[in-house]
């Protein structure tokens, strides 16, 4: 006769028993897991995967021109800044060429001084293995005649895009999560795309403009030396942008091209109401050095619009009646209710690095996943009742402790999968009754 240690008795039945708390809320709607079901006890259920419950399917790649584009001007801004250090550097023609910048010296005997500041702009990516330079971003070139030139170098494109996957990736998943999606599968996609899987998802609109928009926030001073007609009719004055109104018909404005504080000055954002017209707006909050610096430019800049700019387009120019130094503001609109909760959650999660383009959209209805779980019910009974009815036409009583233990093991994945929180999809509900077989010769 088999003889197992009193412990070994009682940490089977313990586990036996966990398992099936972990178990019976699956079986449970949410009104009885809220009305009778105690709340010490496990509260969690299986999460169905995408073929199961519906959801939505995006496939997203990330814009290469656009963040070449962006990237070119940001190099040719930081020329001109190089050069304009002292002693200055006296330069004509300073223009984005292609996939590079380029600039003319006026005074070719500077060209010497001029290579050694422009180097440290050619921004090394890494080092290599043997300890040489690595990859750079950009390649310079002195091309004669004081004509210096930086190309965007294949390597240094390549390694800025796997970065900005994986940053993507982060702003993705902290976005997705502040929603509310349930299990969302977020990964990447070949070397330049990003792969957002959301089951359970019933608005995959607001989905879709929760996850694509870039959300790059900004504060501009509003240039009022300078007419904003001449700047349309002509060239913006060197230093300054024309930006849109996200109001339909609104006004267009000349800021200050670079910015005074930027969205990574953000510590938190909330969605809330004024306390005069009930009007939603979004509430934010700076960080210390963003206090700071906030507080300096209100004090020097008092009666002085300032543009709050969302991806390029001006939401509110308000102007600047004392010196904000508080480390907080209001970001106000013609927001609705879920569009202020909207750009809240954009702001707390942070802005992508590059814009990103929907390559593939596929919405799963919950009709297509209801019939497939009851397909995979259909299957499971089917399974289970011809094992069960297999062991005890071969083994008779034994076949019936086998059958019990079976039933265990099964009971003890679903538990498994609910305590992990993992995803249930239909190749599963095939693995478990593959599992099903498989567990005969083990209990046999």
């Amino acid at each position: 006769m088999l003889y197992f240690a009193r412990w070994k008795v009682v940490l089977i039945w313990l586990v036996v028993l966990t398992g099936i708390l972990f178990t019976i809320p699956n079986f449970l709607t949410s009104e009885q897991l809220k009305s009778w079901w105690p709340s010490f006890l496990p509260q969690r259920q299986i999460v169905l995967g995408l073929d199961l419950q519906g959801g939505v399917y995006l496939l997203y790649e990330v814009d290469t021109a656009d963040y070449v584009s962006k990237r070119l001007k940001s190099l040719e801004n930081d020329v001109r800044l190089t050069l304009r250090q002292e002693p200055r550097i006296g330069y004509t023609g300073l223009a984005i060429s292609g996939r590079g910048v380029q600039v003319r010296l006026r005074d070719v005997s500077q060209a010497e001084t001029a290579r050694t500041r422009l180097a440290e702009l050619v921004n090394p990516l890494d080092q290599s293995v043997l300890g040489g330079s690595g990859v750079t971003e950009f390649e310079l070139s002195d091309q004669g005649d004081g004509l210096f030139r930086f190309d965007l170098s294949d390597a240094g494109l390549d390694q800025r895009l796997s970065s900005v996957v994986t940053q993507s990736i982060e702003v993705i998943r902290r976005r997705v999560d502040e929603i509310g999606t349930t299990e969302p599968s977020i990964q990447q996609n070949g070397s330049d795309r990003i792969l957002v899987e959301a089951p359970g998802e019933r608005d995959p609109q607001r989905l879709k403009a929760i996850i694509g928009q870039t959300a790059q926030l900004s504060f501009h001073l509003v240039d009022t030396q300078n007419s904003v007609q001449d700047a349309i009719n002509g060239r913006p004055p060197v230093g300054t942008l024309l930006l849109e109104s996200t109001e339909a018909g609104g006004p267009t404005y000349l800021v200050e091209e670079v910015p005074l504080l930027t969205g990574e000055d953000l510590v938190d954002a909330r969605a809330a109401f004024d306390q005069q017209t009930n009007e939603p707006l979004v509430s934010f909050r700076l960080s210390t050095s963003g206090s700071r610096k906030f507080a300096e430019v209100t004090s020097a800049n008092v009666n002085r619009p300032f543009a709050i700019v969302l991806d390029n387009q001006v939401i509110s120019a308000p102007v600047i009646r004392e010196p904000i130094t508080g480390g907080s503001g209001q970001i106000s609109g013609s927001f609705t209710v879920e569009g202020a909760n909207d750009l809240a959650v954009l702001l707390r999660a942070g802005a992508l690095p590059a814009k990103l383009d929907v390559v593939e959209e596929r919405t799963v209805g919950p009709g297509l996943g209801a019939d497939s779980i009851e397909a995979g019910k259909m299957a499971s009974y089917i399974g289970a009742a011809a094992v069960v009815l297999f062991m005890i036409a071969s083994y008779g009583l034994l076949g019936l402790f086998a059958n019990i233990a079976l039933g265990i093991n099964v009971m003890l994945i679903f538990a498994t999968l609910t305590a992990l929180g993992s995803t249930l999809t239909l190749p599963g509900i095939a693995g478990i009754v593959l599992t099903m077989g498989m567990a005969v010769d083990a209990t046999c």
